[in-house]
């Protein structure tokens, strides 16, 4: 049974990581599919809370990588849901870099990620809607729908 609607606060996820050493490339930089990675549990989370259910990345787009991290360095990664559609989610990702020494806090990524909840079949399965509260989640919400039809319409 699908619930009713909720708000994008109620599976917002907030995930936090050290960069180390073999998190990096050899100038001891984040490498950039690594934090893809941990972008990818943070929604995954975000949206299995969500739906209740089992989710499977189906996208990414618009994947920014702004500002390198380095060794030390703590990472931030805010996952929010911005649209649900039938099956699917649309989630909006920020990666966060920290300074230990200066608590010094830049953004370094960002990208929306869409995911489907599948039920114990592996079959897609209906996901309750949103209802965005704050002006922020009203814009993505609405720009998500294009943001969607986007996709689509650049599918091979």
């Amino acid at each position: 049974m699908i619930q009713k609607s909720r708000s994008p606060k109620y599976s917002e996820t907030i995930m936090t990581e050290v960069v180390c050493p073999n998190d990096t490339n050899p100038m001891g930089i984040l490498q950039g599919g690594r934090l893809v990675q941990w972008m990818d549990i943070a929604s995954a989370v975000c949206s299995q809370n969500h739906a209740e259910h089992i989710c499977v990345t189906a996208s990414i787009d618009s994947v920014k990588f702004k500002a390198p991290a380095r060794v030390g360095d703590i990472i931030t990664i805010k996952a929010k849901i911005t649209r649900s559609f039938k099956s699917s989610m649309e989630i909006f990702v920020q990666a966060w870099a920290k300074k230990i020494i200066s608590q010094r806090a830049y953004l370094i990524n960002e990208a929306y990620f869409t995911f489907v909840a599948i039920d114990d079949n592996s079959k897609p399965t209906l996901v309750p809607s949103i209802k965005p509260i704050t002006k922020i989640e009203k814009e993505q919400f609405i720009n998500a729908y294009k943001r969607k039809s986007l996709r689509l319409k650049n599918e091979i």
